[in-house]
């Protein structure tokens, strides 16, 4: 193949380090995406006179809920089989693994407790005022996997195609160029970001409860089912049912489908509420 025609992706995910001290662009990011949705939650609450009061809790409840969610969610959904024989690697966050969709489900159950003990509103009231900020979040969060040269895509001969050249255990991975699929779901998920900002701040979606958090599940997990079909294969799983059905879709997809038909329903019901009666 024509060097030309494809992109050389080389920097590595460390920034710097100093004597034990390592600095990773993945934590650098991921630590952004928090700290900017930190400020613009703090901004919203300003805007609705909500307590600020209330703001370290709830980053509190994202951290745990984001951390704890997506690490379990990686270790179920993704290698099990490999967790099952080494559970204390379960513990061992800095190695990598975590899954986006397991990330969902704790930060929904974060948010219910949030919601139950802090706001006593109920919990689409937070998620709708927080989708802008997650999607956002997400961008940061594929940013570090491309600094990590991990979920690489498959092969192609795009003429934007990536060849990664680190940090890659199966030697499929090196010197193929492949989708940066990272990339796109970053590209994806800014997109959404600011959609979603502009239905917020520019229109009266937030009054209509559950109607910001279902175009924030429809539209990331709906992305991510598609762009699923350029990516690599990475789930480790031995149940031979489940593995006829990986040969067609893959776990990304078969998770994200009941996430979006969630979102549809949240849509439809606020539509529906908050349409005018005959």
């Amino acid at each position: 193949m024509n060097p030309l025609l494809f992109i050389t992706w080389t920097p590595g995910p460390e920034i710097f380090s100093i004597g034990p001290i390592h600095l990773r662009w993945y934590g650098l990011l991921f630590a952004s995406g928090f700290l900017i949705g930190y400020y613009i939650t703090r901004h919203i609450f300003r805007k609705e006179q909500v307590p600020e009061i209330w703001l370290d809790s709830l980053l509190l409840a994202m951290v745990l809920g984001t951390i704890i969610g997506a690490r379990l969610g990686h270790v179920f959904f993704y290698d099990w089989p490999e967790y099952r024989e080494h559970p204390l690697d379960i513990l061992m966050i800095w190695k990598g693994g975590l899954a986006s969709h397991g990330a969902a489900a704790g930060l929904f159950l974060a948010f219910w407790l949030w919601s139950q003990r802090v706001s006593k509103k109920p919990m689409l009231w937070i998620t709708d005022r927080l989708a802008m900020s997650i999607a956002l979040g997400g961008f940061f969060i594929r940013m570090g996997n491309l600094f990590n040269h991990e979920i690489v895509g498959k092969p192609t001969d795009v003429p934007w195609a990536f060849q990664f050249m680190l940090n890659q255990d199966d030697g499929r991975f090196v010197h193929v160029p492949r989708h940066p699929t990272q990339l796109y779901e970053a590209i994806a998920y800014i997109c959404i970001a600011g959609l979603l900002g502009w239905l917020f701040f520019r229109t009266n979606a937030s009054k209509k409860q559950g109607l910001l958090t279902g175009w924030f599940l429809v539209l990331v997990f709906g992305a991510r089912i598609l762009l699923e079909f350029t990516k690599e294969k990475q789930e480790h799983l031995e149940a031979e049912w489940i593995n006829r059905i990986l040969e067609v879709i893959n776990m990304g997809q078969i998770l994200s489908i009941p996430l979006v038909i969630f979102g549809s329903i949240l849509i439809i019901r606020a539509v529906r509420t908050s349409s005018p009666k005959a």
